[in-house]
């Protein structure tokens, strides 16, 4: 794993390996309806090797790779642009002149990405639970801050968090829950801040959820001093 990698799968370190990838071949293709092209998703899907969206998982569903079948190369798009990191010029995905500067960058580039993507980013909007969960981002941080010192199920983080006990125990239940992992565990996963742990059956349910070294190094929150005491 190359020195400047945040994340086992950071959303980070991929944003820079595209940015590489841009800076390096002069922009990235971009079909008519302005997502990337066929030859970069199919590089993009052997250089992220992202848990569940591998280059194996994807050719085994799929005779070609277009954009919207690895879901991260969407968030990385959409991101880069708002941030005005990039820009669409004549058919191509470009950098502007802040994006050339964050290549030489990482560190920068992870400060401004990741606040961006947690707290600003419409996670719901591609979730089939399209309405964000009751709560906000100081409760959600600070709860799993405490409980995910160790592994932790996405449902016990559910039951915590809003005093649901689920009669289906799975991620996807209710409302709520479905929500919470859509808009809140699963970007903390991509971003770096929480491993997520597939259990041999696979079932949503039975996921493990634990902090990354990246959480204390990136997050100071209101319950860091019970955790200090404990």
């Amino acid at each position: 794993m190359q020195s400047w990698s945040y994340g086992i799968h950071s959303l980070s370190d991929q944003h820079l390996s595209s940015l590489d990838y841009c800076h390096e071949h002069g922009g990235i293709g971009l079909t008519v309806n302005k997502s990337f092209k066929r030859t970069f998703v199919d590089w993009a899907a052997r250089a992220f090797d992202w848990p569940g969206y591998t280059s194996d998982d994807l050719y085994a569903v799929n005779k070609v790779l277009n954009e919207m079948d690895l879901p991260p190369l969407g968030f990385i798009r959409e991101a880069l642009l708002a941030l005005k990191i990039g820009r669409h010029y004549k058919g191509e995905f470009k950098l502007t002149r802040s994006g050339k500067e964050l290549v030489e960058n990482p560190a920068q580039l992870f400060g401004i990405i990741a606040p961006f993507y947690l707290f600003e980013f419409d996670h719901w909007a591609y979730s089939r639970r399209p309405t964000a969960p009751m709560g906000n981002w100081d409760i959600f941080l600070n709860v799993i801050n405490v409980e995910a010192q160790t592994a932790i199920t996405g449902v016990e983080l559910v039951e915590k968090i809003f005093g649901i006990k689920q009669k289906e125990k799975g991620l996807f239940a209710n409302p709520e829950s479905a929500s919470f992992f859509s808009g809140v565990l699963q970007p903390l996963c991509w971003v770096g801040f929480l491993e997520e742990i597939k259990v041999a059956n696979n079932y949503f349910a039975d996921r493990l959820y634990v902090k990354t070294p990246l959480w204390k190094e990136a997050l100071r929150l209101d319950t860091d001093h019970y955790i200090q005491e404990k």
